[in-house]
């Protein structure tokens, strides 16, 4: 069993900006839907991410947290502007930061997947699908998304999280804008690759010129969305090619689509991980740090994706939610594999919503639930998302 003193997930990475991770092990962003419904944290998602730095972690990102009401993916997500309540928000980041842990905001736009109950989505194109249905965004709109996202990093920095990470995967605005599928534009943000990475490109830029040199910018980017004639691959070791010029200091390697009717990486069947292989190609392109997120879910595993220089960062999201430890025991060879629950035949987004409620119960140091709530969970996890639709519609709209 590894030893603290010789893992390879033990040891410090000092980013491009100059800011030092305290080891390799990373909470990669998941929408925990805790916000209070009007954009806001609430005590559990402050006592939740404290207990996730205390276990360990080197650096933690939350989920989906919106520059606007107008695009969220959920009613928990966070908002950031000026209205937002910034004692909860410097409480949280406080929190977060905990035993020398990172604790990053992930900046993100749902775009075709906004929740249409509290907004009216928008995506590069105008969709017209099964259970997707979308207008399309403006060329007005597109050119003030990098202004919007610049305004959201500077709020994360002014209120002490220690760095944003910009959303551009798992099917939301950026990565619709990179998608061929999704992206039917003939003006300058479609058609070609180079067409349809401009605007993500442009995001870094003002992002980072607002922030300055010294403040963390990580980029989330799909290896591939899974789709046949979406974002594959190719695509996605050109667009890292073109983000390797800019001042980026991680790129979180993920992939998969929760468009409606698609199963997601996070649901596979499988011992993963899924995107180690592509990470050691992304090598070949950059000489950025990276971090690869997705069916990582043995000691084994993440110590050989980083001992082989595949990946600098290995990210964990649902282990966390089963055992929020589990970086401490990793790093002093105490455990291997956490204890994922199996579920028979669950109901589409049935799992998701377990561990979005049993993320609620850790915050609370609560019993664990089991498969055999899943039902209950669901139907939680739905009434709470309606009460916190009702807000959100009676302050925004």
């Amino acid at each position: 069993m590894a030893q603290t003193q010789t893992s390879p997930l033990a040891q410090p990475m000092t980013l491009p900006c100059g800011v030092t991770l305290k080891n390799r092990i990373a909470k990669s962003a998941m929408s925990d839907s805790l916000g209070d419904g009007a954009g806001n944290p609430t005590e559990d998602q402050i006592k939740l991410y404290k207990r996730w730095a205390k276990g360990g972690l080197g650096l933690s990102i939350i989920g989906e947290v919106q520059a606007t009401p107008h695009y969220a993916e959920k009613p928990g997500n966070l908002i950031m502007s000026d209205h937002s309540d910034r004692n909860n928000l410097m409480h949280l980041a406080q929190a977060g930061a905990a035993d020398g842990a990172q604790l990053w905001l992930q900046l993100g736009h749902a775009g075709a997947m906004a929740d249409g109950q509290i907004s009216s989505p928008k995506g590069p194109s105008a969709l017209d699908l099964p259970g997707l249905t979308c207008g399309a965004l403006s060329l007005e709109e597109i050119e003030a998304l990098p202004i919007d996202f610049a305004r959201t990093a500077v709020l994360a920095k002014e209120l002490g999280f220690g760095g944003v990470e910009i959303h551009a995967a798992h099917g939301f605005l950026l990565n619709q804008f990179l998608s061929p599928l999704f992206n039917k534009r003939n003006d300058a943000y479609g058609g070609s690759l180079q067409n349809r990475m401009r605007l993500l490109l442009e995001i870094i830029s003002a992002v980072r010129d607002a922030v300055g040199s010294a403040f963390p910018l990580g980029i989330k980017l799909n290896a591939t969305d899974q789709l046949e004639g979406g974002f594959d691959e190719n695509q996605a070791l050109d667009v890292i090619a073109a983000v390797d010029h800019l001042a980026v200091d991680l790129i979180d390697i993920s992939g998969g689509t929760y468009f409606p009717g698609v199963a997601s990486s996070s649901d596979r069947v499988g011992p993963g991980p899924y995107f180690v292989d592509f990470a050691g190609r992304a090598r070949e392109k950059t000489n950025l740090p990276l971090m690869v997120t997705g069916g990582i879910k043995t000691l084994a595993q993440a110590e050989s994706a980083v001992a082989e220089g595949k990946t600098d960062l290995v990210g964990l999201a649902r282990a966390l939610v089963v055992d929020p430890e589990l970086p401490s025991y990793w790093l002093s060879g105490q455990r291997d594999t956490p204890q994922f629950p199996r579920f028979k035949n669950p109901p589409a987004g049935g799992v998701t919503a377990w561990y979005t409620m049993q993320i609620t119960r850790l915050a609370n140091y609560k019993e664990p639930l089991s498969p055999e709530d899943l039902e209950s969970a669901i139907e939680a996890y739905e009434n709470r998302d309606e009460a916190r639709r009702k807000i959100w519609n009676s302050r925004f709209r």
